[in-house]
């Protein structure tokens, strides 16, 4: 089963997968982008470490790299400007969750502090860069102050996922193993970006 994956993930095809999913996952969080990113590095991995070198059709992990930080960037963008945009709404819609207004009040604080590190938590964080993304642009906080955060948290994300694959494969030699440990890696650092969220002050 896990050699069939492989054999999917390692197509061309895969790139425009990747994409799509990363950037429509602020929407839909539930969409497996995170797994996505490490089975194509795990292919990569796999298939250089079989033939000597990555042939042009598996998944170029700089590229991938580049891939998802782009899409991850993008889709920031539109849920930002999505709510922007939304209007009494949604302000309405932010006011009735006390998650959702916490979370805009502490963004607001980071972003103003020059502290956009909660952007980049986020980002690893279950559900975490919708309720940033959209309480970024609800809050009209300025795109300067907001996408530079959000370019180095899709950045960080796109890389560690990547590594997660890649390296797990070359070490570990087993792609069902590299898979299962990497993706047990990533669910690792979205509750730990979680719990610092929690415990992060409003003021830092």
């Amino acid at each position: 089963m896990w050699e069939s994956v492989g054999s999917l993930a390692a197509g061309p095809w895969i790139y425009a997968v990747v994409a799509v999913s990363v950037l429509l996952d602020v929407f839909l969080p539930v969409l497996p982008s995170g797994v996505l990113v490490i089975a194509a590095a795990t292919a990569a991995a796999g298939t250089g470490a079989a033939a000597g070198k990555v042939p042009h059709d598996v998944p170029d992990i700089l590229v991938l790299i580049l891939l998802a930080t782009t899409a991850s960037v993008l889709g920031d963008l539109v849920a930002y400007r999505l709510a922007w945009r939304g209007g009494e709404r949604l302000d309405r819609a932010i006011a009735r969750s006390r998650r959702l207004t916490n979370a805009q009040e502490r963004l607001g604080e980071a972003l103003s502090r020059g502290g956009g590190a909660l952007v980049v938590l986020a980002r690893f964080a279950p559900a975490g860069r919708s309720v940033v993304s959209f309480c970024a642009g609800a809050a009209h906080r300025r795109a300067r102050d907001f996408v530079p955060w959000s370019a180095l948290a899709g950045l960080s994300w796109a890389a560690y996922s990547t590594a997660l694959g890649y390296y797990g494969t070359r070490w570990l030699g087993t792609a069902w193993l590299a898979t299962a440990v990497s993706i047990a890696a990533l669910t690792g650092a979205g509750a730990a970006a979680a719990y610092l969220m929690r415990r992060r002050p409003a003021g830092s």
